[in-house]
């Protein structure tokens, strides 16, 4: 292997950024980390995904928060996660030898740690190699400031009202502490094992086990996520890569509640340099949805009952939302965080403003969801009957109104996406209907209503000039969330097969497309699109010319990372971009492979 002859740090640009694909995550169902490929902790909010963050250089490169363990001089990577296991190991050789780092966000034998316990192994290889360790806690945009103080033997970190201790063996030397600042150095050789970890919680006490008892539950966190797949289904033809994205789900999963994270992050960009940089560290119905229906496929039951428990309750509480925070509250509005931001892209926000809009997806998402759910062999109760009867007739009486559709836009149109949408929900309800699923009594209404919509999709949003649906009527711009559409059964497949070659025409670049007509402009490719094309033309029949697009788009991410997608991807130069690990990347990535491999929708 070829090593570069530069600073010892050979990921990271002048300005201290890695790229977001030299970035792999560790969980534990409450909170996920970023680690760099450079040994480097970037991002980790604790205790859990929405918190204020523990570590922040992803967003604050001069002076962010991070926790990293990095050979001292140039070296080479290679790195993978440990198979079925969200366990992430990178090997690190140097001219004097190899070294590996074993990591994770550590569960019990019970599941998840009623702390955060972040733990980091270095296993000496071959020859010797010394690893520099700084240990450097967020100021929060200069809002709080890191102390250290002595408790019952141990010297305490706090950050606002988090705190903690910094554990390791033996072969780790601490050359300085200080407040908010801990730096240290390890030397291993083969056979050497230097141990090195933090607990961590807000508000709490906290047990503080030996680094022994912490490094050993790295191995017992790798059986327990070599169990939960072990019970997964998914066709032999693409079994690592669906379980690899499954993965990725369970991390987004917020176990305390069942709420289903879009993102682990907020704030990066989906165009260097431009506005467009949200906070997705909340529950989207649609995301969940279309989450809890990917989990349902391969045979996840048991998260998929819990989002979809969530799920319901948030929308029997009263008027539906776009989306939730973890606990189910309203999602705050946004405001701006004074820190440079991922490649000095500004702002950083924490807050969405989606939580304020109305989207007519959620009635499909939450029927479709149903629908699967019982499809599977399920069955609803009482209450959660009545709310979907409830909200069926809410789309029946709201789907004449724009919305913000389903990118969040702000300006309010009648999106065809948002009509099939609702023409989805009232099917679905249908159906649940004369399955004895949900109440009758309103079963032919929504029948009636069902068809008025299709039918004024029909007249409305069909161009027959473009050979497709329109984003929303008289205008000529198309919209990749309508291949979707197949998925949803709605329509003949003639327009739909002919939209899906004018969507790849206008909005294709490579091996990826844009959201909708214009977004260059502004933005990367959206991942989920690509895949959602592919399941499309899958589910048409378009097999051959499926797969040929899903080997293109798989192959080029494979080129890149551990396996672990953001949101978007450079088309020309292959960096992702938006946040990650993106769910509705990794959930499309499932459906589409599940869907090329044969397996029951």
């Amino acid at each position: 292997m070829t090593l570069p002859d530069q600073h010892a740090d050979p990921l990271r640009d002048g300005d201290g950024f890695l790229d977001l694909e030299n970035y792999a995550a560790l969980g534990d169902g409450r909170s996920v980390a970023l680690s760099g490929a450079d040994g480097a902790i970037d991002w980790w909010c604790v205790p859990n995904m929405d918190s204020a963050p523990l570590f922040d250089r992803l967003l604050d490169a001069a002076d962010g928060g991070t926790f990293s363990i990095t050979p001292d001089m140039p070296f080479a990577v290679e790195r993978r996660y440990r198979r079925d296991s969200n366990v992430l190991e990178t090997i690190f050789t140097t001219a004097t030898g190899r070294a590996k780092l074993v990591e994770s966000i550590n569960s019990g034998p019970a599941g998840r740690l009623p702390w955060a316990e972040l733990a980091r192994r270095v296993e000496g290889l071959d020859g010797h190699v010394r690893f520099a360790i700084t240990l450097r806690f967020s100021r929060r945009a200069d809002t709080v400031s890191p102390y250290f103080a002595p408790a019952g033997g141990h010297n305490v970190f706090h950050v606002d009202r988090v705190l903690g201790v910094f554990r390791h063996c033996g072969h780790v030397i601490v050359d300085s502490v200080e407040d908010g600042l801990v730096t240290a150095h390890a030397s291993v050789g083969p056979g050497d094992r230097a141990r090195i970890a933090i607990i961590a919680g807000e508000d709490e006490p906290l047990v503080c086990q030996d680094i022994e008892q912490i490094d050993a539950r790295i191995d017992l966190s790798d059986a327990e996520w070599r169990q939960w797949t072990g019970g997964l289904t998914a066709p032999v033809e693409y079994r690592d890569r669906i379980l690899r994205s499954a993965l990725a789900l369970k991390l987004l999963l917020y176990s305390p509640t069942g709420a289903i994270t879009a993102a682990a992050t907020t704030s990066l960009p989906e165009g260097i340099g431009g506005a467009k940089n949200y906070d997705y560290r909340y529950a989207w119905v649609r995301d969940a949805g279309y989450t809890i229906k990917a989990f349902l496929r391969i045979g996840a039951h048991a998260e998929a009952k819990a989002a979809f428990t969530w799920l319901l309750k948030r929308l029997g509480e009263g008027q539906p939302q776009v989306c939730y925070t973890l606990e189910g509250q309203a999602v705050p509005a946004e405001r701006e965080v004074a820190v440079g931001g991922y490649r000095y892209s500004k702002p950083v926000r924490v807050g969405n403003l989606a939580g304020s809009q109305h989207q007519h997806g959620i009635y499909g998402d939450i029927f479709e969801t149903a629908s699967r759910f019982v499809a599977c062999g399920n069955f609803l109760d009482t209450a959660s009957a009545e709310t979907l009867s409830h909200l069926a007739n809410t789309c029946a009486d709201r789907w004449r109104q724009p919305d913000a559709g389903i990118w969040e836009l702000p300006k309010q149109e009648h999106y065809t996406m948002s009509k099939i949408s609702c023409w989805q929900a009232l099917a679905r309800a249908v159906e649940l209907a004369d399955q004895g699923q949900i109440p009758t009594t309103c079963r032919d209404r929504w029948a009636r209503e069902r068809d008025r919509i299709e039918a004024w999709i029909g007249e409305h949003c069909w161009s027959e000039k473009r050979g497709a649906y329109l984003m929303y009527p008289g205008n000529d711009a198309l919209d990749a969330s309508l291949a979707l559409a197949v998925r949803f059964r709605f329509d003949g497949q003639d327009r739909l097969a002919r939209t899906l070659d004018a969507l790849d025409e206008e909005l294709g670049e490579g091996a990826f497309h844009y959201r909708y007509s214009g977004v260059h402009r502004e933005e990367a490719c959206f991942l989920a699109c690509t895949f959602w094309m592919i399941e499309a033309r899958a589910i048409l029949g378009q097999q051959e010319r499926a797969r040929a697009a899903f080997d293109a788009a798989t192959v080029a991410l494979d080129s890149r990372g551990a396996g672990l997608y953001a949101e978007m991807i450079d088309p020309a130069t292959g960096r992702y971009l938006g946040n990650m690990p993106q769910g509705l990347t990794h959930l499309a990535v499932i459906q589409a492979a599940a869907t090329l491999a044969g397996q029951e929708l």
